[in-house]
């Protein structure tokens, strides 16, 4: 732990909790959903987000998703990555939102599609905030994400920390982050990013652990770091998925305590539409 004074801010039991979804392709997939959101909502979350693929390749399922979302009565948030989109194809899409009385967003820079060759009109997230806060001024609290262990492709860390601070002078309202499971990475990001002036909150990512395999391709792509001892220590278990599993959710608890104990302002789970190991995982950080 960071050798520094810090006063707890999270009361025992009361923490905010916010969940991403990915739009599902099948109405099975769909089903599924619903379910995990049935038993996730039982947690009074913040919001529910909802990813956008890449270059906008699930636009209209993650509305779709959004909406049914708003109209079961919790706040849905949306993903918009700008990657391979025009500034028209942006405002028709916020428009649609605002239409539909969505308050927050996601906004993301988002990968290039495999094959792409044009960018579109926008290079980077700052830009995209920049753009929705011209077009719609302040109607849309603005989510982006944050890199404790940087972004893969950042040059320095440096760099990196300067890319949130113009996203954040653009008027991005708070962040959260790429996952991660060194909370000494969290908060020393937090203190680098107080030293640059960045004052939003900013929300540690969580990731459970269902299995070794899916967990380093995810971390490979997104530049996470899983640390030996972990690595061993899931590989040590073989195919022997529910002590893997039940390792996982000693683990990934013990790291959201840690976090909300000394400061976190609340926690966001990546869902991959799964509600069990999740749940597991606040019934022990409630208890």
């Amino acid at each position: 732990m960071i050798e520094k004074e810090i006063q707890m801010k999270t009361p025992p039991n009361k923490f905010e909790l916010s969940f991403e979804f990915f739009p599902p392709k099948t109405t099975e997939g769909m089903d599924k959903l619903r379910e995990t959101r049935s038993q996730l909502a039982k947690f009074n979350p913040e919001f529910f987000s909802v990813t956008f693929g890449a270059g906008g390749s699930t636009r209209d399922r993650t509305m779709d998703t959004v909406l049914e979302i708003q109209h079961e009565g919790f706040q849905a948030a949306p993903h918009i990555s700008c990657i391979s989109s025009s500034k028209a194809e942006i405002r028709d899409l916020l428009l649609a939102y605002q239409a539909q009385g969505i308050k927050r967003l996601v906004a993301l820079r988002g990968d290039i599609p495999s094959g792409e060759v044009s960018a579109g009109d926008f290079r980077y997230a700052s830009e995209l905030v920049q753009f929705i806060r011209a077009e719609t001024g302040n109607h849309f609290h603005i989510e982006v994400a944050a890199y404790p262990e940087f972004h893969p492709e950042a040059r320095t860390p440096a760099a990196d920390l300067q890319n949130l601070k113009r996203k954040v002078d653009a008027g991005a309202n708070s962040a959260i982050t790429q996952y991660f499971y060194n909370a000494d990475a969290y908060f020393r990001f937090v203190e680098q990013c107080d030293a640059l002036g960045i004052t939003i909150p900013i929300v540690p990512g969580i990731m459970p652990i269902y299995n070794i395999t899916q967990l380093a391709r995810f971390s490979s792509i997104c530049g996470a770091e899983i640390p030996r001892w972990l690595k061993m220590r899931l590989e040590e278990y073989g195919d022997d998925m529910t002590s893997l599993r039940a390792f996982g959710v000693d683990v990934v608890s013990e790291l959201c305590d840690t976090l909300l104990a000394w400061g976190a302002p609340s926690l966001h789970f990546y869902t991959l539409n799964q509600a069990g190991t999740i749940s597991n995982i606040i019934h022990n950080l409630s208890e």
